[in-house]
Protein backbone atom coordinates (compact mmCIF):
# COMPACT_ATOMS: atom_id res chain seq x y z
CA UNK A 1 0.00 0.00 0.00
CA UNK A 2 2.88 2.34 0.82
CA UNK A 3 4.47 1.67 -2.58
CA UNK A 4 1.20 2.44 -4.38
CA UNK A 5 0.87 5.69 -2.46
CA UNK A 6 4.43 6.58 -3.40
CA UNK A 7 3.77 5.89 -7.09
CA UNK A 8 0.64 8.05 -7.06
CA UNK A 9 2.53 10.92 -5.43
CA UNK A 10 5.38 10.42 -7.90
CA UNK A 11 3.20 11.00 -10.97
CA UNK A 12 1.06 13.84 -9.53
CA UNK A 13 -2.33 12.53 -10.77
CA UNK A 14 -4.03 15.96 -10.84
CA UNK A 15 -1.44 17.29 -13.28
CA UNK A 16 -1.83 14.17 -15.43
CA UNK A 17 -5.62 14.47 -15.43
CA UNK A 18 -5.39 18.13 -16.48
CA UNK A 19 -3.13 17.22 -19.41
CA UNK A 20 -5.54 14.46 -20.37
CA UNK A 21 -8.47 16.87 -20.29
CA UNK A 22 -6.44 19.38 -22.31
CA UNK A 23 -6.55 16.84 -25.16
CA UNK A 24 -10.34 16.70 -24.83
CA UNK A 25 -10.49 20.52 -24.89
CA UNK A 26 -8.37 20.60 -28.06
CA UNK A 27 -10.63 18.02 -29.68
CA UNK A 28 -13.76 19.95 -28.68
CA UNK A 29 -12.45 23.05 -30.47
CA UNK A 30 -12.27 21.11 -33.75
CA UNK A 31 -15.55 19.21 -33.72
CA UNK A 32 -18.51 18.29 -31.57
CA UNK A 33 -17.31 15.81 -28.97
CA UNK A 34 -18.30 12.21 -29.45
CA UNK A 35 -17.00 9.52 -27.08
CA UNK A 36 -14.75 7.95 -29.74
CA UNK A 37 -11.89 5.53 -29.20
CA UNK A 38 -9.46 8.14 -30.56
CA UNK A 39 -10.50 10.58 -27.85
CA UNK A 40 -9.91 7.94 -25.19
CA UNK A 41 -6.53 7.05 -26.71
CA UNK A 42 -5.60 10.75 -26.78
CA UNK A 43 -6.41 11.05 -23.08
CA UNK A 44 -4.37 7.92 -22.32
CA UNK A 45 -1.40 9.27 -24.30
CA UNK A 46 -1.35 12.63 -22.57
CA UNK A 47 -1.97 11.20 -19.09
CA UNK A 48 0.76 8.56 -19.34
CA UNK A 49 3.44 10.71 -20.99
CA UNK A 50 2.82 13.43 -18.40
CA UNK A 51 3.11 10.83 -15.63
CA UNK A 52 6.33 9.51 -17.20
CA UNK A 53 7.85 13.00 -17.30
CA UNK A 54 6.88 13.55 -13.65
CA UNK A 55 8.71 10.35 -12.66
CA UNK A 56 11.82 11.29 -14.67
CA UNK A 57 11.71 14.78 -13.17
CA UNK A 58 11.70 13.38 -9.64
CA UNK A 59 14.60 11.09 -10.54
CA UNK A 60 16.75 13.97 -11.74
CA UNK A 61 15.59 16.27 -8.94
CA UNK A 62 16.11 13.82 -6.11
CA UNK A 63 19.04 15.77 -4.61
CA UNK A 64 17.29 19.13 -4.96
CA UNK A 65 14.07 17.67 -3.57
CA UNK A 66 16.00 16.46 -0.54
CA UNK A 67 16.36 20.18 0.26
CA UNK A 68 13.22 21.77 -1.22
CA UNK A 69 10.67 18.95 -0.93
CA UNK A 70 12.00 16.24 1.42
CA UNK A 71 8.53 14.70 1.58
CA UNK A 72 8.64 13.70 -2.11
CA UNK A 73 8.56 9.91 -2.68
CA UNK A 74 12.24 9.43 -3.61
CA UNK A 75 13.84 11.51 -0.81
CA UNK A 76 11.40 9.96 1.64
CA UNK A 77 12.33 6.44 0.55
CA UNK A 78 8.88 5.39 -0.72
CA UNK A 79 10.26 4.91 -4.24
CA UNK A 80 13.86 4.17 -5.22
CA UNK A 81 15.49 6.09 -8.10
CA UNK A 82 15.69 2.86 -10.13
CA UNK A 83 11.99 2.16 -9.58
CA UNK A 84 11.12 5.69 -10.73
CA UNK A 85 13.02 5.14 -14.01
CA UNK A 86 11.45 1.74 -14.63
CA UNK A 87 7.97 3.09 -13.93
CA UNK A 88 8.62 6.05 -16.24
CA UNK A 89 9.66 3.67 -19.03
CA UNK A 90 6.47 1.63 -18.61
CA UNK A 91 4.31 4.77 -18.73
CA UNK A 92 6.17 6.03 -21.80
CA UNK A 93 5.56 2.76 -23.66
CA UNK A 94 1.83 2.93 -22.87
CA UNK A 95 1.64 6.58 -23.95
CA UNK A 96 3.47 6.13 -27.25
CA UNK A 97 1.55 2.94 -28.06
CA UNK A 98 -1.72 4.83 -27.58
CA UNK A 99 -0.45 7.63 -29.86
CA UNK A 100 0.39 5.11 -32.60
CA UNK A 101 -3.15 3.75 -32.41
CA UNK A 102 -4.84 7.18 -32.58
CA UNK A 103 -4.21 9.09 -35.81
CA UNK A 104 -0.71 8.18 -37.03
CA UNK A 105 1.72 9.55 -37.95
CA UNK A 106 0.56 12.99 -36.72
CA UNK A 107 -0.33 11.98 -33.18
CA UNK A 108 2.87 9.98 -32.70
CA UNK A 109 5.04 12.85 -33.99
CA UNK A 110 3.36 15.42 -31.72
CA UNK A 111 3.60 13.07 -28.73
CA UNK A 112 7.31 12.56 -29.45
CA UNK A 113 7.91 16.32 -29.70
CA UNK A 114 6.17 16.92 -26.36
CA UNK A 115 8.18 14.12 -24.75
CA UNK A 116 11.49 15.45 -26.11
CA UNK A 117 10.71 18.96 -24.87
CA UNK A 118 9.99 17.63 -21.39
CA UNK A 119 13.24 15.63 -21.34
CA UNK A 120 15.26 18.64 -22.52
CA UNK A 121 13.72 20.70 -19.73
CA UNK A 122 14.40 18.07 -17.06
CA UNK A 123 18.00 17.38 -18.09
CA UNK A 124 19.20 20.77 -19.39
CA UNK A 125 16.55 23.48 -19.48
CA UNK A 126 15.70 23.59 -15.79
CA UNK A 127 18.93 25.41 -14.95
CA UNK A 128 18.25 28.22 -17.44
CA UNK A 129 15.44 29.91 -15.52
CA UNK A 130 12.86 31.65 -17.71
CA UNK A 131 13.74 29.73 -20.91
CA UNK A 132 13.16 26.57 -18.89
CA UNK A 133 9.79 27.92 -17.76
CA UNK A 134 8.90 28.40 -21.42
CA UNK A 135 9.80 24.77 -22.16
CA UNK A 136 7.43 23.58 -19.44
CA UNK A 137 4.65 25.80 -20.78
CA UNK A 138 5.24 24.48 -24.30
CA UNK A 139 4.76 20.95 -22.94
CA UNK A 140 1.53 22.10 -21.30
CA UNK A 141 0.00 23.58 -24.45
CA UNK A 142 0.93 20.77 -26.86
CA UNK A 143 -1.93 18.54 -25.59
CA UNK A 144 -4.43 21.14 -26.90
CA UNK A 145 -2.91 20.80 -30.37
CA UNK A 146 -2.68 17.02 -29.97
CA UNK A 147 -6.40 16.95 -29.16
CA UNK A 148 -7.20 18.55 -32.50
CA UNK A 149 -5.31 15.84 -34.34
CA UNK A 150 -7.10 13.06 -32.45
CA UNK A 151 -10.34 14.01 -34.24
CA UNK A 152 -8.98 15.52 -37.44
CA UNK A 153 -6.78 18.59 -37.79
CA UNK A 154 -6.11 21.71 -35.76
CA UNK A 155 -8.15 24.88 -36.14
CA UNK A 156 -6.62 28.38 -35.76
CA UNK A 157 -8.74 28.93 -32.63
CA UNK A 158 -6.72 26.25 -30.81
CA UNK A 159 -3.66 28.49 -30.87
CA UNK A 160 -5.53 31.25 -29.01
CA UNK A 161 -6.44 28.83 -26.24
CA UNK A 162 -2.88 27.51 -26.28
CA UNK A 163 -1.54 31.06 -25.86
CA UNK A 164 -3.73 31.62 -22.79
CA UNK A 165 -2.54 28.34 -21.27
CA UNK A 166 1.09 29.15 -22.12
CA UNK A 167 1.03 32.53 -20.41
CA UNK A 168 -0.81 31.40 -17.29
CA UNK A 169 1.40 28.34 -16.82
CA UNK A 170 4.57 30.40 -17.25
CA UNK A 171 3.38 32.57 -14.37
CA UNK A 172 2.89 29.47 -12.23
CA UNK A 173 6.34 28.12 -13.13
CA UNK A 174 7.92 31.39 -11.99
CA UNK A 175 6.02 31.10 -8.70
CA UNK A 176 7.42 27.57 -8.29
CA UNK A 177 10.86 29.16 -8.55
CA UNK A 178 10.06 31.23 -5.46
CA UNK A 179 9.11 28.06 -3.59
CA UNK A 180 12.34 26.27 -4.60
CA UNK A 181 14.91 29.04 -4.04
CA UNK A 182 16.97 27.20 -1.42
CA UNK A 183 17.50 24.01 -3.39
CA UNK A 184 17.83 25.84 -6.73
CA UNK A 185 20.63 28.03 -5.34
CA UNK A 186 22.53 24.98 -4.14
CA UNK A 187 22.44 23.51 -7.68
CA UNK A 188 22.98 26.76 -9.61
CA UNK A 189 19.52 26.78 -11.17
CA UNK A 190 19.04 30.33 -12.39
CA UNK A 191 15.35 30.99 -11.86
CA UNK A 192 14.15 34.56 -11.72
CA UNK A 193 13.76 34.20 -7.95
CA UNK A 194 17.38 33.04 -7.59
CA UNK A 195 18.88 35.56 -10.04
CA UNK A 196 16.82 38.66 -9.24
CA UNK A 197 15.01 37.97 -5.97
CA UNK A 198 11.57 36.86 -4.88
CA UNK A 199 10.01 40.31 -5.32
CA UNK A 200 11.01 40.49 -8.98
CA UNK A 201 9.85 36.93 -9.53
CA UNK A 202 6.45 37.73 -7.98
CA UNK A 203 6.08 40.79 -10.23
CA UNK A 204 7.08 38.81 -13.34
CA UNK A 205 4.66 35.99 -12.52
CA UNK A 206 1.90 38.57 -12.08
CA UNK A 207 2.65 40.06 -15.51
CA UNK A 208 2.25 36.67 -17.19
CA UNK A 209 -0.97 35.97 -15.28
CA UNK A 210 -2.42 39.35 -16.25
CA UNK A 211 -1.48 38.78 -19.89
CA UNK A 212 -3.34 35.46 -19.80
CA UNK A 213 -6.35 37.19 -18.22
CA UNK A 214 -6.31 39.91 -20.90
CA UNK A 215 -6.49 37.24 -23.62
CA UNK A 216 -9.28 35.25 -21.92
CA UNK A 217 -12.29 37.30 -23.22
CA UNK A 218 -11.15 36.99 -26.85
CA UNK A 219 -12.64 33.53 -27.56
CA UNK A 220 -16.07 34.83 -26.50
CA UNK A 221 -15.68 38.21 -28.22
CA UNK A 222 -14.63 36.50 -31.45
CA UNK A 223 -17.63 34.13 -31.12
CA UNK A 224 -15.44 31.05 -30.91
CA UNK A 225 -17.32 29.83 -27.82
CA UNK A 226 -20.82 30.00 -26.38
CA UNK A 227 -22.00 31.97 -23.34
CA UNK A 228 -21.38 28.89 -21.20
CA UNK A 229 -17.71 29.85 -21.43
CA UNK A 230 -18.17 32.99 -19.36
CA UNK A 231 -18.99 31.84 -15.77
CA UNK A 232 -15.98 29.51 -15.27
CA UNK A 233 -13.57 31.82 -17.12
CA UNK A 234 -14.67 34.78 -15.00
CA UNK A 235 -14.11 32.65 -11.89
CA UNK A 236 -10.66 31.71 -13.20
CA UNK A 237 -9.74 35.33 -13.94
CA UNK A 238 -10.89 36.55 -10.53
CA UNK A 239 -8.93 33.76 -8.88
CA UNK A 240 -5.73 34.61 -10.77
CA UNK A 241 -6.12 38.31 -9.99
CA UNK A 242 -6.60 37.64 -6.27
CA UNK A 243 -3.65 35.24 -6.07
CA UNK A 244 -1.47 37.75 -7.94
CA UNK A 245 -2.35 40.45 -5.40
CA UNK A 246 -1.62 38.07 -2.53
CA UNK A 247 1.74 37.12 -4.07
CA UNK A 248 2.81 40.73 -4.54
CA UNK A 249 1.94 41.47 -0.90
CA UNK A 250 3.68 38.37 0.44
CA UNK A 251 6.28 36.56 -1.68
CA UNK A 252 7.46 34.24 1.07
CA UNK A 253 8.06 30.57 0.27
CA UNK A 254 5.04 29.47 2.31
CA UNK A 255 2.66 31.87 0.57
CA UNK A 256 4.11 31.18 -2.90
CA UNK A 257 3.57 27.44 -2.38
CA UNK A 258 -0.05 28.05 -1.36
CA UNK A 259 -0.65 30.26 -4.41
CA UNK A 260 1.00 27.73 -6.73
CA UNK A 261 -1.50 25.12 -5.55
CA UNK A 262 -4.45 27.52 -5.75
CA UNK A 263 -3.55 28.45 -9.33
CA UNK A 264 -3.67 24.79 -10.30
CA UNK A 265 -7.31 24.78 -9.17
CA UNK A 266 -8.03 27.88 -11.22
CA UNK A 267 -6.37 26.30 -14.25
CA UNK A 268 -8.86 23.45 -13.85
CA UNK A 269 -11.80 25.88 -13.95
CA UNK A 270 -10.19 27.40 -17.04
CA UNK A 271 -10.23 24.00 -18.74
CA UNK A 272 -13.88 23.62 -17.76
CA UNK A 273 -14.56 27.00 -19.38
CA UNK A 274 -13.05 25.83 -22.66
CA UNK A 275 -15.12 22.63 -22.65
CA UNK A 276 -18.40 24.34 -21.71
CA UNK A 277 -17.76 26.98 -24.35
CA UNK A 278 -18.16 24.37 -27.07
CA UNK A 279 -21.75 23.57 -25.97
Amino acid sequence: MGKLKGILRLIRPLNCLMMGFAVIVGASLVSFLDPTINLLLGFITSFNLTAASMAINDYYDREIDAINEPHRPIPQGEITPKEALIFSLMLSIIGFTASLLTNPPNTFIIAAIAYIISIIYITKGKGTGLPGNFLVSASVVIPFIYGGFTVGNVEPSIFLFAAIAFLSNTGREIIKGIVDVKGDKSHNIKTIAVSYGKKTAAATATIFSLLAISFSPLPWLWKLVSNWFLPPVILTDIGLILTSILLIKDNSRKNAKRIKNLNLIFFTTGLVAFILGTL
